[in-house]
């Protein structure tokens, strides 16, 4: 494995600690070596001991014993060259010629976590040495984003596809990686009580929400170019709500996966310039144009709640509301769905109150777990109170958890694409989120208290069709709707 921008902050923190995982674990092959590719002068000894440090503070492992760490970084080293430059991408070619022989490897996997900008230039280069080409086992993996719009998303896609075959490209989001992600699509097809009832027939409205208790910190000054919407809806949320509202698979096959996934996509429409500021909320927390490296009259939003329609046989009329924020109440990812409410005419309940409504809390983070909301009657009175049946992953199956980076890591080694993204899914996300930035310059930037759940224009978002936001991460209390 060649990491490019192996001297950047995702190498330390994420990459060197999973597979430092992967290899305590037994999941690595006998015979392998992990290559750092970078600008800045290091030897392979020094290389090896800024990724120990990295390791002692991020691996779940740590602390990390001496012979473990001696026995996986001998398989670590370091190249030093200029991404701009053609003459470092032949010595890695004989480099990685050479090392074939000493392992009796013939297969790599290029790791891009570098700018975006470097994306083409770095796979072209890696062309013309001949590492990587059409047909060839390597693989390549990037990291988000996949492009700034449209447009450049269909070029990016297009410039990769000239160099590599579109099943050696591992666009990876490590979203998609979180066991709480995965565990959707076995919640959802392998329990035969909920598909009956996952459809527009009794389902109310699904809400799906990605909150950060953090603000834009240090990282104001590429933030502030970005946004959002770009950052988060594009390809979290966007891969949260396919998965949720994908039809069954014909196979657990990763091309099967994807298909169901796409054809979510591509029954949304293309948001319509007239009803844009019907559907979409854009907000800012106070006090982010201060931020360091921010514009002082900046216009990036760090908030943003949509409303969507899936115009299929499954969920026509329901609408999808998805929010996302930084500096917000509390870190939480989690998608509510919303049931029906029943009649009322059995209940003496005065026409003005209104049942709580059955909901299913899908909680990806933190507190990982379900939580169903029904209703029961309370002990000598004649009322309806909402209680929790909850399961919790750490009560369950105790704390460990594997991280999103091993699992992914280790699926782009063998190959295995279902948890990264397709380029058709990447081009329709941005279809979708394009139609809205492109358009979205009239509609008022509202304030947002630092610690709240965002504007009160999200709340009537929600309110124009009866809704309200359901309230999070409160399992086991009274919650009401």
């Amino acid at each position: 494995m060649v990491i490019f921008g192996a001297s950047g902050d995702l190498t330390v923190r994420k990459l060197v600690p999973a597979l430092f995982g992967l290899f305590k674990e037994g999941s690595l092959p006998e015979q392998f070596v992990i290559l750092g590719f970078a600008r800045r002068e290091k030897t392979d000894e020094s290389f090896r001991a800024e990724m120990f440090e990295g390791v002692e503070k991020f691996s779940r492992f740590a602390p990390v014993h001496e012979a473990q760490w001696e026995a996986f970084a001998s398989h670590l080293f370091y190249h030093r060259g200029s991404f701009d430059e053609q003459q470092p991408y032949d010595d890695l070619h004989e480099r990685i010629k050479k090392l074939r022989g000493e392992i009796g490897s013939k297969q790599e996997v290029f790791y891009l976590s570098t700018a975006p900008d470097y994306f083409c230039r770095i796979v072209q280069s890696l062309h013309q040495t001949g590492l990587v080409d059409h047909g060839l086992k390597s693989r390549v993996v990037i990291e988000k984003p996949f492009g700034h719009d449209l447009t450049s998303a269909n070029e990016l896609v297009k410039s990769l596809q000239e160099c590599l075959d579109e099943s050696s490209l591992f666009r990876i989001d490590h979203y998609l990686g979180k066991e709480t992600v995965q565990n959707l699509l076995y919640f959802r097809f392998s329990n035969s009580i909920f598909e009956p009832i996952w459809n527009r027939s009794m389902i109310d409205n699904v809400q799906i929400t990605v909150a950060e208790e953090v603000g834009v910190g240090t990282r104001g000054g590429y933030y502030d170019g970005v946004g959002a919407m770009r950052d988060m809806v594009q390809n979290h949320l966007m891969q949260l709500l396919t998965i949720t509202a994908m039809e069954p698979p014909a196979t657990l096959k990763s091309g099967a996966i994807h298909d169901e996934k796409v054809k979510v996509l591509r029954s949304i429409p293309t948001p319509d310039p007239t009803h844009v500021s019907d559907m979409c909320v854009r907000a800012q927390y106070e006090g982010y144009r201060a931020s360091e490296k921010v514009s002082p009259d900046s216009k990036t939003e760090t908030y943003v709640a949509l409303r969507m329609e899936i115009d299929n046989w499954r969920w026509a009329g329901v609408p999808f509301y998805l929010r996302t924020g930084k500096s917000m109440a509390s870190r939480s990812s989690e998608i509510v769905v919303v049931f029906k409410r029943p009649p009322m005419t059995l209940f003496d309940v005065g026409k003005d109150t209104l049942f709580h409504r059955n909901r299913l809390h899908i909680r990806l983070q933190p507190h990982e777990g379900l939580h169903l909301f029904f209703n029961v009657k309370q002990p000598g009175k004649s009322e309806v109170r909402s209680v929790d049946m909850d399961f919790a992953y750490q009560t369950e199956f105790g704390s460990y958890s594997p991280e999103a980076y091993e699992r992914l890591l280790h699926d782009a080694i063998i190959g295995d694409s279902t948890l990264f993204t397709r380029a058709d899914e990447v081009l329709e996300a941005w279809r979708i989120v394009d139609g809205i930035l492109t358009t979205w310059d009239p509609i008022p930037m509202a304030l947002y208290r630092v610690g709240s759940w965002g504007p009160h224009e999200a709340d009537d978002l929600l309110r124009c069709s009866h809704n309200s936001w359901a309230p999070l991460g409160q399992a086991g209390k009274r919650m009401t709707s």
